[in-house]
């Protein structure tokens, strides 16, 4: 049955979603990542393998594969990461920099109110001469 357009549940664009994740999170400019990594932060890559073997690795960083990431990251999970807290200090990193905002403002919502992304994602900081 088709519900009737002024019944439809109210939606935004994904630009304004994006806009939205984004707003919530302090992000790090790729020159950062580096002092980051020192005071304790936990970088976790969501990229694919395909994209990892092509475009090199990310040294430090943890590989959570996208489809798996709230399970491994929420404090709450049997199945998370060892070491994660509320308390941990998250940074999401996919190609882009798109994604890996809307996921780390995801994570806000499973109790890690520090999780945050990489500003450009991996291709940036790989732009940044890293």
């Amino acid at each position: 049955m088709v519900t009737p357009a002024e019944e439809q549940p109210e939606t935004i664009t994904v630009d304004a979603w994006l806009t939205g994740a984004r707003a919530s999170l302090d992000r790090v400019q790729p020159q950062d990542l580096a002092q980051e990594i020192a005071d304790g932060a936990i970088v976790i890559d969501t990229r694919d393998s395909a994209d990892r073997e092509a475009e090199g690795a990310l040294p430090g960083a943890v590989i959570v594969t996208r489809n798996v990431l709230e399970w491994r990251m929420s404090p709450s999970s049997p199945t998370r990461l060892e070491g994660i807290t509320a308390d941990s200090r998250v940074i999401i990193v996919c190609n882009d920099g798109f994604s890996s905002s809307i996921a780390a403002a995801g994570l806000h919502d499973l109790g890690l109110p520090r999780a945050t992304d990489l500003v450009g994602g991996y291709r940036a900081w790989r732009a940044a001469g890293n």
